[in-house]
């Protein structure tokens, strides 16, 4: 059976994680979770800084847990688009078997005028919407995927898509 590292304790980045290595692997897959700091700000500003807070937590990830065969991370971010009104909120995933490094991205949701102005002003997004919609660690449930597209996805679905397409290169043949 293949073992997944998940560089974070939060149940919707290892169920995102589970989904896609379920999916992957013909042995299955054990998919650990562990707490490693992304080495970035708790809201990371930018696609690059989200980008390396996923890679810093696949590497952390294989790091922490010798026994497996990859490790993933998972970074959500905000980040303006060149030329493009509003900020967005956007999400990276990194998969390392230790000697190669693969990413994938999610959904870019552009965020509210009145959310991002908060997030522009140095507040972080899970909280912003917690106090916005009355909500208590909605990050770690719907998320802002599942509230900016009325339910149509949440963020375990959303983080689905950039941990497929940082796995894809370890898993298909076209690689």
């Amino acid at each position: 059976m293949t073992r997944v590292a998940v560089g974070s304790e939060n149940p919707v980045k290892a169920g995102a994680t589970e989904r896609v290595a379920g999916q992957s692997f013909e042995d299955g897959a054990e998919v650990v979770a562990v707490a490693v700091d992304s080495g970035v700000p708790e809201q990371p500003r930018g696609r690059t800084e989200t980008l390396t807070g996923a890679e810093n937590r696949a590497a952390r990830a294989l790091e922490a847990d010798p026994g497996a065969d990859y490790g993933v991370g998972i970074e959500g971010g905000v980040a303006t688009l060149d030329e493009r009104p509003g900020l967005y909120l956007v999400m990276w995933a990194a998969v390392t078997d230790g000697e190669t490094l693969q990413r994938g991205g999610g959904p870019a949701l552009r965020l509210p005028d009145d959310v991002a102005e908060r997030v522009r002003s140095g507040e972080e997004l899970g909280p912003v919407l917690d106090d916005r919609l009355d909500t208590e660690r909605l990050k770690e449930r719907a998320g802002a995927a599942g509230v900016f597209t009325g339910g149509t996805i949440d963020r375990e679905s959303a983080l689905v898509h950039a941990v497929a397409g940082a796995f894809g290169p370890f898993v298909t043949d076209p690689y």
